[in-house]
């Protein structure tokens, strides 16, 4: 058995976790730069917690310039097992509406402007996102919403866009119609992709602002009321977060799913190729095969 340590990765407007006891903001240097920012480690309901803000307090990063790679890399190195990302999205479904929670299991991704992986010339690997998140995770992110009281849907396609400007009417009515995408946003991806190679248990819960722009009663997206309505989903996203330590329990087996083993057969790359420097580079999210 291993010891529980989840990870939350707070989205807009989600700046720490309410209840974590013995409460610390941790600097962690990793090979990929510098993390969003500092890590806030603690314990709630005796599991081991860490929350990691992606745009940084105050919100300094842009979807685009988040440091996805260093983000992740930080969170296996302070000894993650399970992350937890918490997400602002439009919808694309009427049934889901301002202030529900979506739990994602699947992805479409359409960013171009971002490091999309830890590994590449000196140390290829290739990992599977068939199904790019942890049903196991899903569940309880499912169970601790419904407890909450929040208003949740299972299952849904995450449509992730470079941004930072939203959909043009054209494009949301592609992604709805032709895609059949249910939620957009513009940080899942890469990080979802990084959390599967780093063989980290990824859980995404998309909370919904707005309707995007092809709602036909909605109009364009308005920011002011996105916010608004993030800073009722932020205290719900904190009803959800605090729930998930008796869910999860303080140890875990290894995950049924893989997860925790998706790079068993994903290196190609013959050991005595590999470059040295590269693979120093990935002693902490590649450390259990290299």
């Amino acid at each position: 058995m291993t010891l529980t340590k989840i990870a939350v990765i707070g989205g807009s407007g989600i700046y720490d976790i309410d209840g974590l006891e013995g409460a610390e903001w941790v600097s962690v240097d990793t090979p990929w730069g510098t993390p969003s920012d500092a890590v806030l480690s603690g314990t709630l309901g005796g599991v081991a917690m860490l929350f990691l803000p992606r745009h940084g307090r105050g919100h300094v990063h842009s979807p685009t310039t988040v440091p996805y790679r260093a983000n992740i890399d930080a969170l296996k190195r302070l000894g993650a097992t399970d992350i937890i990302s918490v997400s602002a999205c439009g919808s694309f479904r009427e049934e889901m509406a301002p202030g529900d929670f979506v739990v994602v299991d699947q992805f479409i991704d359409r960013t171009f402007a971002r490091e999309k992986s830890f590994f590449g010339t000196g140390c290829v690997a290739h990992v599977s996102v068939a199904h790019p998140t942890c049903p196991r995770l899903g569940d309880a992110c499912e169970t601790a919403a419904r407890d909450a009281g929040i208003t949740v849907h299972k299952g849904g396609t995450y449509l992730a866009m470079e941004g930072p400007q939203f959909s043009t009417l054209a494009e949301s009515k592609m992604y709805r119609d032709s895609w059949g995408a249910d939620v957009i946003g513009m940080t899942n991806m890469p990080e979802a992709k990084l959390a599967r190679e780093a063989e980290l248990c990824y859980a995404s819960v998309a909370m919904i602002t707005d309707y995007d722009s092809w709602h036909p009663d909605h109009g364009e997206v308005d920011v002011t009321q996105i916010i608004q309505t993030l800073m009722g989903n932020a205290d719900k996203a904190r009803a959800l977060v605090t729930r998930l330590p008796a869910l999860l329990g303080d140890s875990r087996a290894p995950c049924p799913h893989g997860c925790d083993r998706a790079l068993e057969y994903a290196i190609l790359t013959a050991p005595e190729a590999r470059d040295p420097d590269v693979v120093a580079r990935l002693d902490a999210v590649a450390g259990r095969i290299l």
